[in-house]
């Protein structure tokens, strides 16, 4: 009984959410909204029928029983642009959800999820780049035994983009700031800079590529009081004043080892002290409790960051600070407790900084598109997503890119602050998906041979669409003087 009361429950979850998006697909405006029958299509091991009802035109295409069994649309449209495409289609009752393969103009392959419909309906597959004139759309079986009634191909209006904006949150930021804030705001619709985590790792991509990275991300985890304590140290802010120095850009994450209450077992070691489940300290007391030793721990930390920021600012070099990335995840201690104990954390790392210690060499980059856990404009100049999709997936992540976009209403720039697979950077340019710059993250996503190919590497390299140290030096076409 309560199985096939969760079916039931599933089914009408289900059915709304279709509806949802059916309901939105009717009431958008678009441009360019034309329909193409797949009966009119090229079919290749499929077969038109009429058999089942509710079809559009003179029926539908079915017989997608092989896995390279396809239909081609020829589809013409009134300028280059992305748009919409939606696929009207029914899935035998007893079959389930299904899978179908979309490729654009002979390049570029997706995989879509088809929700088991019973009757004829229409849902949206995702937006994709055509160029003015003919397409090819083809519908690949993959996982068939579906039938297609027809897609739908829609243009969005053209519309003026705001501008993204280039002032810091910081009025006071130093000039080196401010320059490097403008620079990458000028880049925003026509480069990506290429990044990676770790000089070693970036020297690395020089020896193998032959080119290296706009980028390197640091990390101040080092620095943490409880790995201090222990005996560690660190010289990654000496490292990052020395590639400043040889021209590149600096960014800095932090892996915050818990200031106290670390377990230290097995799979538990202090070392992996700002994962969840290496510490029971409680973000959410500290700072309910400003008088508490927790609290006053919070401070110290920060203050030892302070430090190490001071010095790089001394030495002129701006930062691409990131503090608490992915707390949304769960799985670092600043975001175990939900949302609103990350944000209050970031803003406090923000004030003791910038109000406290006056430090002004700092663009402040928030990691998530979710907006619940979003901290506030005023203390956000960059947001970011971390990606990291199956080994060798290069596609450019348009959903991702298009969340994000709309929590900062396109104000602010966005930026891949780690990913596994690099994006195809034609595909990037192609989809007008403007990352501001990607961070490769070390070991085995750079050097295993599947995450990042090395032909991929260099084909990302030595893409004109992408940024890399020599043409920065070269072109100077970023100084922070």
């Amino acid at each position: 009984m309560k199985f096939k009361l969760n079916v039931i429950i599933f089914s009408l979850t289900l059915a709304l959410i279709v509806g949802l998006a059916i309901s939105i697909l009717r009431n958008t405006q678009y441009e360019y909204n034309e329909i193409f029958e797949a009966e009119d299509a090229k079919l290749s091991g499929v077969e038109v029928n009429n058999k089942i009802k509710n079809y559009s035109g003179e029926g539908y295409v079915t017989k997608f029983n092989k896995s390279d069994d396809n239909i081609v649309f020829r589809v013409n449209v009134p300028r280059d642009g992305i748009y919409n495409i939606n696929i009207r289609y029914s899935i035998p009752k007893i079959s389930g959800e299904k899978y179908t393969l979309i490729n654009v103009n002979g390049s570029y392959l997706r995989k879509m999820a088809l929700p088991a419909l019973n009757t004829f309906q229409e849902i949206s597959v995702g937006n994709f780049s055509l160029k003015k004139g003919e397409n090819s759309i083809m519908l690949i079986s993959e996982w068939g035994f579906y039938n297609i009634d027809y897609i739908r191909v829609q243009g969005f209006p053209v519309k003026n983009k705001p501008t993204i904006n280039d002032k810091l949150v910081n009025e006071k930021a130093t000039n080196e700031a401010k320059n490097l804030m403008k620079f990458l705001v000028s880049i925003q619709k026509s480069h990506i800079l290429s990044g990676q985590q770790g000089l070693k790792e970036a020297e690395w991509v020089d020896e193998h590529v032959g080119k290296k990275p706009a980028v390197v991300g640091f990390d101040f985890m080092d620095y943490s009081l409880s790995r201090v304590r222990r005996g560690v140290k660190s010289n990654e802010t000496e490292e990052a004043i020395k590639w400043h120095q040889e021209g590149g850009i600096v960014s800095f994450s932090w892996h915050w080892n818990a200031p106290k209450d670390l377990i230290n077992e097995p799979g538990k070691e202090w070392s992996e002290g700002f994962r969840t489940k290496a510490t029971t300290f409680d973000i959410q007391y500290a700072l309910s409790h400003p008088t508490s030793e927790d609290y006053q721990l919070l401070l110290k930390d920060i203050d030892a960051i302070a430090i190490q920021l001071k010095k790089l600012e001394q030495a002129n070099v701006p930062v691409l600070f990131r503090p608490l990335h992915e707390a949304e995840g769960g799985w670092f201690w600043w975001g175990a407790k939900g949302p609103e104990p990350a944000k209050e954390l970031y803003r406090l790392i923000y004030d003791r900084i910038t109000n406290y210690h006056k430090i002004n060499n700092i663009i402040w980059v928030w990691n998530s598109s979710a907006k619940e856990w979003y901290p506030g404009n005023k203390y956000v100049d960059i947001v970011s997503y971390d990606s990291y999709p199956d080994a060798g997936d290069y596609r450019p992540l348009i959903g991702k890119y298009a969340e994000l976009t709309s929590l900062v209403h396109n104000k602010k720039l966005v930026a891949l602050s780690e990913n596994g697979p690099i994006p195809d950077p034609n595909l990037l340019k192609e989809y007008q998906v403007n990352w501001s710059w990607f961070l490769t993250w070390q070991d085995k996503f750079l050097k295993d041979g599947k995450t990042n190919s090395l032909e991929h590497l260099s084909d990302v390299y030595n893409n004109d669409y992408v940024i890399t140290l020599d043409k920065l030096q070269k072109y100077k076409i970023y100084s922070s003087k």
